[in-house]
């Protein structure tokens, strides 16, 4: 059976000639040709067949055969905030992984013991486009950065929130006893469902002190102590086998 390849036209309402980075990729990669059929995905719940009408090493054009809207695979919305590693090949294997599994929202914090405050934000977006086409995906997860902890916990949202965190329950004042996250998710069943993981000084005490003043319920992922992107990735996996449809 052939791999069917999907390709990024976020634009196709307007135009049906793909962006620059995909014509290389059909060009230079996998060299189609005019007549050649193709599947599109304009990453907001949209997948399109078409076939191509004209193409050259910097242009391609199609025409659209048919098209449908691709339900999610999960209800509700999940959504990791997470503080990104000092090494960079971490977060972006995060946002990678995270995307092929399937998430709605990544949003990059900025906590007091973060290691890193800065982004290449449009290699991230890259990174993410590659692994919903990759992946099949329809949907593209947004990519959130340098929102700081205090604004993110105390703003709006939807949904059960939890955080995860190092510390012992005796170690913050007033704390509820930690619960091991999939047994949360079990009682939130299809809910939106939002995680926070901090960077890897862990979140301070002030932080997820005022996380849990403001509806934050502090969980566990369990007794092996997880780098920060092993913690962030988990979480997802346990949102979404919690989510998924059957």
């Amino acid at each position: 059976m052939k791999e069917i390849r999907y390709f990024y036209c976020p634009n196709i309402s307007n135009s049906h000639t793909l962006p620059g980075e995909e014509v290389e990729h059909a060009v230079k990669v996998l060299r189609l040709q005019t007549g050649d059929e193709i599947v599109l995905t304009d990453g907001k719940g949209k997948i399109y067949q078409a076939e191509i009408s004209q193409i050259s090493k910097k242009h391609c054009e199609f025409n659209v055969i048919s098209e449908e809207h691709a339900d999610s695979a999960w209800e509700g919305n999940i959504h990791i905030g997470v503080a990104p590693t000092k090494n960079i090949n971490r977060i972006e294997w995060l946002v990678e992984k995270s995307t092929e599994i399937g998430i709605d929202q990544i949003d990059l914090l900025n906590c007091q013991y973060s290691e890193r405050r800065n982004i290449n934000l449009d290699r991230l977006e890259k990174i993410v486009i590659s692994a919903m086409k990759q992946s099949h995906k329809a949907y593209k997860p947004y990519l959130g950065w340098n929102e700081h902890f205090t604004d993110f916990v105390t703003r709006p949202f939807d949904g059960k929130k939890f955080i995860a965190h190092c510390y012992n329950d005796e170690d913050i004042d007033g704390q509820q006893k930690k619960v091991y996250l999939p047994y949360c998710l079990n009682e939130t069943k299809h809910q939106n469902c939002l995680v926070l993981i901090g960077p890897e000084g862990d979140f301070s005490i002030q932080e997820v002190t005022l996380a849990i003043n403001n509806g934050f319920q502090p969980v566990s992922l369990g007794p092996s102590r997880l780098r920060t992107e092993t913690a962030a990735l988990m979480a997802v996996a346990m949102m979404h086998l919690n989510n998924v449809k059957i």
